[in-house]
């Protein structure tokens, strides 16, 4: 028997938590209505546009609008797309995804007279003498057993996803499935084509027609991942528009929503009930909208696609909007007049100029604000936020309710904002809103920020008790860009 070194010297690894994550400020959502996302799973995943191809087609209007989003330069990474119930869904049994050799067609060939139990909408199917003896492929089998059916449901070999999907020919709230069972007599090709309990999911039942507003409730509910919202779907009403761009402004996460108009009403100066109209005189710093004319149903979806290649952990890596191409996208040529109508209404277009170039203008969302500062300080705030989450949350010990202890706090603050400076959001200048603390209006911000934690003795014995820190304040200096410019020359002979 020997002694245990630790009696003499004990070592403990304390490992503190995974800190939390920031929010991915480069994340767009596309909603539409084609029924390849099913209203269960409601959003998919993709990071470039051949995933969507494979999925959607080139057709669909979630692959034109990807299609210009990914065909930015630089390229987003991060694309969801989202299912709107724009009309009534039908039930749908997805199958269980089949191996390699599981897909072998000698399986099924192999089966003469086959079977299997569904009830759909409520009555029972039980399918018998189905031959797969001549089938050449995994279409076949789908087709032969949609046969069987007798148009209560159709079998389709989705090759992409390699597996089978039953759908109901019925839609809206009585459209209904269950998974499949064994027959009663004869081979079973439930299993062969992975309809079993614990094979598949459960059946996904069809839903009335929702609204827009419901759906975006809907996604935004199931996940948080995304920040931008585009709609790409065709008969969008603009009760709809301004319904979904209510719920962005007001909701807990902070988002973005694109909108494109192809409606001409909104080159007219007197008008002030198109959809531009609408949305400036509401005030929303949520929502931006772009006029394409007749050029492109989905053009603001560009918009998105370079905006969300801002990486805000980089130096001077922030962007304004203005000046910015749109691949894919005819350029408007409009009059002066007709620009000026669009500027007055906070309406964004990608437009020819007389030199040969072609710029998006003005980036502004629906209440005048630049696109890229409501896109920066967003990041900011779940900057600052996560970081002083972290420190708090991290610390093996206590963050002690002293001046030491939130100078932490404060230093941690500081530490974002300074990043804000590399990434070109926050710049040097002048104070001109009211000051607090040591700063004053008319004060230079030399750093661009300030930072300021009201005093410890100042603190109530309540917020002490409860072990809130003191008010912490920041003043930021937004960097801004330029816009235009006005030279004068001035000649002498």
């Amino acid at each position: 028997m020997t002694l245990s070194v630790s009696d003499v010297v004990n070592v403990s690894i304390v490992m503190s938590p995974k800190a939390a994550s920031t929010r991915n400020f480069g994340s767009l959502l596309i909603l539409g209505s084609s029924a390849v996302v099913d209203t269960a799973e409601r959003l998919r995943l993709y990071t470039s546009l051949d995933g969507v191809t494979t999925d959607f087609g080139t057709s669909a209007p979630e692959y034109q609008a990807a299609q210009l989003y990914f065909g930015q330069s630089p390229q987003p990474s991060v694309l969801y797309v989202g299912r709107w119930a724009q009309t009534a869904t039908s039930a749908v049994l997805h199958g269980g995804v089949l191996t390699t050799a599981q897909q072998a067609l000698a399986n099924f060939t192999a089966v003469t007279s086959g079977g299997l139990r569904i009830t759909v909408d409520g009555v029972l199917k039980s399918l018998s003498a189905i031959n797969l003896s001549s089938v050449t492929n995994l279409n076949g089998v789908a087709s032969a057993v949609t046969t069987a059916l007798a148009g209560a449901a159709t079998v389709t070999w989705n090759a992409a996803l390699q597996r089978f999907d039953v759908t109901s020919a019925t839609t809206g709230a009585t459209s209904t499935l269950t998974v499949a069972q064994a027959p009663v007599s004869g081979t079973d090709i439930s299993g062969l084509m992975k309809l079993q309990t614990g094979q598949t999911s459960a059946p996904v039942n069809g839903i009335s027609a929702e609204t827009l507003l419901a759906a975006v409730q809907a996604v935004a509910n199931q996940s948080t991942d995304w920040y931008g919202l585009y709609v790409a779907a065709a008969g969008v009403a603009d009760a709809d528009v301004l319904a979904v761009a209510g719920f962005i402004e007001g909701s807990g996460n902070s988002r973005i929503y694109g909108v494109t108009t192809q409606n001409t009403t909104v080159l007219d100066p007197s008008s002030t009930t198109d959809i531009a109209s609408q949305l400036k005189a509401l005030n929303y710093k949520r929502t931006f909208i772009q006029y394409s004319g007749s050029t492109n149903p989905h053009a603001a979806a560009s918009i998105f696609g370079r905006a969300f290649t801002v990486n805000f952990s980089g130096s001077n890596t922030t962007l304004t909007i203005k000046f910015k191409q749109e691949p894919g996208i005819s350029a408007e040529n409009l009059t002066e007049s007709q620009a000026a109508t669009l500027l007055a209404k906070n309406c964004n277009a990608f437009v020819s100029y007389q030199n040969g170039t072609a710029i998006v203008q003005e980036g502004v969302m629906s209440n005048g604000y630049f696109f890229d500062e409501v896109h920066g300080t967003d990041w900011l705030q779940n900057d600052v936020q996560t970081a002083v989450f972290n420190l708090l949350y991290t610390s093996t010990t206590k963050i002690p309710q002293t001046d030491a202890g939130i100078n932490r706090i404060v230093a941690t603050v500081e530490s974002r904002l300074a990043q804000g400076v590399v990434n070109g959001l926050i710049g040097a200048g002048v104070w001109t809103a009211d000051g607090f603390g040591a700063l004053n209006s008319g004060d230079t911000l030399s750093k661009g920020f300030y930072v300021y934690a009201a005093p410890l003795a100042t603190q109530s014995a309540s917020d002490r008790s409860a072990r809130k820190a003191p008010l912490i304040q920041c003043a930021i200096k937004l960097a801004g860009a330029v816009h235009s410019a006005s030279v004068i020359i001035n000649v002498n002979r």
